[in-house]
Formats: C-alpha cells, sequence, structure tokens
C-alpha cells in the first residue's frame, strides 16, 4: 500500500479544516489537507449567514466575491406575527452577511494552499492508522486507490458525521434532543425585504426556528430546522417548510432552485476535543451554537486555534493530549459557557408555548437592550417571566 508522510494531516476542506492547515503550515508543518468531494465547499449544507465581527478576530478580510448580501439587521416573528426588528447597531450576532459558501469555503482553503497546504482532492478517510495504542494517521481512499498517511498529528474537520473522531475512539453520539433536522430551499422570484434576516419562532417549526436570508435581486434561503425529538410526521421540515411557504404570500408564488438538507447538532460541545496525536474542531466536536445552529464562526476560530497550538508542539516534538491542552483551553475560554449558556435555554425555549413565545417577543420588543444576544435576551425575560429561567440563572 503506497504510504506518505506529513506532520499534520486534516480530515475535511471546510472552514475548521482549512483553518488548520493554514495555520499550522504558517507555523512551518507539512500539511496535507484531505477533501473527500469533487468541489470544496460544494454541496452545500449551510443557511449561509454569519455575523461580521469574527472575521476580524481570524485576519480575514470580507470579500465581495463571497458575500453574496451585506444584511441591515434582523426580523424576530413571533408564531403570531409580532415582530421585533433589529437594526446593525442593536441585532449582535443575528446581522451580517449571507455568503456564497461554496466561494467562501474555497477562499479559505485557497489560503490554506497560499500558506504551504498540500490539498488532495477526492480523497476520503477510510480509517485510523494506530501504533502502541495512539493515533498515527488515516488510512484513505483516493480516486480509488487505498493508501496510508502517517502523521505526528491527525486534525479531524470531518463535520457533523464525523467519523475520525468515533474511529479514533471519541464519544461523539448525540440524543435526539440535541439534534435539529434541517431543510433549505434557495428560492427566486420572491418578495422579502432584501435587507433584513428573518426568524420566525414557535410551532411553525416545534423545537427550532425558521428563516429567511435574502441574497438580493428577489431570491433567499427559505429553510427550516426541526428538533429531533418532535419530528413526528415523517419528512417533518419538509411538511412545515412547504406549509409556511405556501401561506406566505411574499414566497409562495416563488421558485425552487435548489433544496439541501441535513442535521446540525444543538448540544454545548464534546467532553473532550483532544487524544494523542488527535484533535477534532468545528461541527465535528459538535462547536455549534445551539440556538441558531450556525458554526462557521466557531470552528473557523477552533481551526485556528488548533493550527497555532500544532505548530507550538512541533517545535517541543509533542503531540501527546496533555501538550495538545492548550487548544482546549483556548477553545473553551473563547466558547464553552456561550455554547453552555445557549444550550440552557434552547431546552427551555424548545418546550415554550406559542403563546409565551409571543410574550416574551413583545416584552423584548419594549425593552431597552443595547446588544441583542441570548444573554442580554436572558436578562429581559428574568425582569418579565423569572420563573422560565431559574434553572440557569447562574448563567446571568
Amino acid at each position: 500500500m503506497e504510504t506518505h508522510e506529513c506532520d499534520v494531516v486534516v480530515v475535511g476542506a471546510g472552514p475548521g479544516g482549512s483553518m488548520a492547515a493554514k495555520y499550522a503550515a504558517l507555523g512551518g508543518l507539512d500539511v496535507i489537507l484531505l477533501e473527500k468531494r469533487a468541489e470544496i465547499g460544494s454541496p452545500l449544507r449551510c443557511a449561509e449567514g454569519v455575523s461580521k465581527k469574527w472575521l476580524e478576530e481570524i485576519d480575514v478580510a470580507p470579500d465581495p466575491a463571497w458575500i453574496s448580501a451585506d444584511m441591515d439587521g434582523a426580523i424576530i416573528v413571533s408564531p403570531s406575527g409580532h415582530t421585533f426588528k433589529l437594526d446593525e447597531s442593536h441585532a449582535g450576532n443575528e446581522v451580517g452577511y449571507v455568503l456564497e459558501r461554496h466561494l467562501f469555503d474555497k477562499a479559505l482553503a485557497e489560503q490554506a494552499g497560499k500558506a504551504g497546504a498540500r490539498i488532495w482532492m477526492r480523497t476520503a478517510a477510510i480509517g485510523v492508522i494506530f501504533e502502541d495504542g495512539k493515533v498515527a494517521g488515516v488510512r484513505a481512499n483516493r480516486m480509488g486507490d487505498e493508501l496510508e498517511i502517517r502523521a505526528k498529528c491527525v486534525v479531524a474537520a470531518d463535520g457533523f458525521e464525523s467519523q475520525v473522531a468515533r474511529w479514533a475512539g471519541i464519544d461523539t453520539s448525540l440524543d435526539l434532543k440535541d439534534m435539529d433536522t434541517c431543510l433549505q430551499y434557495r428560492m427566486a422570484n420572491i418578495d422579502v425585504d432584501p435587507n433584513y434576516c428573518e426568524f420566525v419562532l414557535g410551532s411553525a417549526a416545534p423545537g427550532g426556528y425558521l428563516w429567511i436570508f435574502p441574497k438580493g435581486e428577489g431570491k433567499a434561503n427559505v429553510g427550516i430546522g426541526v428538533q429531533g425529538t418532535k419530528c413526528k410526521l415523517g419528512a417533518d421540515p419538509k411538511h412545515y417548510l412547504d406549509k409556511f411557504i405556501a401561506a406566505d404570500p411574499r414566497l409562495s408564488k416563488g421558485t425552487v432552485l435548489e433544496i439541501v438538507g441535513g442535521g446540525v447538532s444543538t448540544c454545548p460541545g464534546i467532553d473532550e476535543a483532544v487524544a494523542d496525536n488527535l484533535v477534532i474542531v468545528g461541527d465535528a466536536a459538535r462547536m455549534i451554537d445551539p440556538i441558531t445552529g450556525g458554526g462557521i464562526c466557531h470552528a473557523c476560530r477552533a481551526g485556528m486555534y488548533a493550527g497555532k497550538v500544532l505548530s507550538e508542539c512541533a517545535k517541543k516534538g509533542d503531540f501527546s493530549k496533555e501538550a495538545l491542552q492548550d487548544y482546549e483551553e483556548m477553545w473553551r475560554d473563547r466558547m464553552e459557557d456561550k455554547l453552555y449558556r445557549n444550550w440552557m435555554a434552547k431546552e427551555k425555549f424548545a418546550e415554550l408555548s406559542d403563546e409565551t413565545l409571543d410574550k416574551l417577543v413583545l416584552a423584548i420588543k419594549d425593552s431597552d437592550i443595547e446588544e441583542v444576544n441570548v444573554y442580554n435576551l436572558l436578562k429581559v425575560i428574568k425582569e418579565r417571566y423569572p420563573e422560565l429561567i431559574e434553572e440557569f440563572e447562574s448563567f446571568i
């Protein structure tokens, strides 16, 4: 069997994998980045909405080439149709860009290649190599040919269904209540506000929400996430999404150009994201916001942290679990409290009645919040409806 050697092999050329490969390569490591598909960023499995603030944090300049629309704000819609409109100054992480995600992912991979990473397309990891009980690389299939890639460290960046982490013995299993099943249409010939994203709450999307992310010129991503435990009908997301579209005159006569679907985790992150010679980043490590289902920014941050820590590990010649703890500390310090707080909030919000959600939207609408995020929303709810947040009041 053909064998290759490198310092780091990264499985998955999504945002997290490309960022890890980029920063590891910038640190002087020999990096191989594997992508099982024939095209980076395709097929699309994302609503494509991101906030703006974090791009500077990861040193990525906004590029019109991969920005489809620049939003002025967001609109929260209650089950009865009450609306809360947020402009950019108040919208926190709920406003930003709507991407052309396939171009964004390609841009990050291009940066990784420019930094020195070798990118191997149509190369799927099919197993993990162990030596003396530790990860020592991956087995892969490259366009029909099986090969071994031996590395000092493996980065599992292979997304929601991450197999690499499981093969390496990391528990990434999910409860149904911590998973949303999602469906999205890219629609044309519709009449929505091109400057505002919309989020629709309540029983129209049990345990989740509906979204409309404008993409300009009468187009938008229109999608839904439904909590796993609330899927009772069979093809639940399609049932609810079609019903919503048919009832909305702005959408009902639109044209569906593309359909994408998949699962999204809504838990607060896995217990351990490192092992000897192994790092797990992004969706593979459940670094997805349990409230919004957004994970692009978390994956990019985690990939950057991983690449920087791997560079330091290389200087010491140590990729042990203990040496990789710096990565654990970095991503947890930056994200864990928010992920956990949002998970607790998700658990509560998923059980609220439409009537209660109406009251909450009206309460928030009448409040004076400088920046709308889950933390500030919980503070408003505590003032109006303290009984709803008793279980996680310590996070406020």
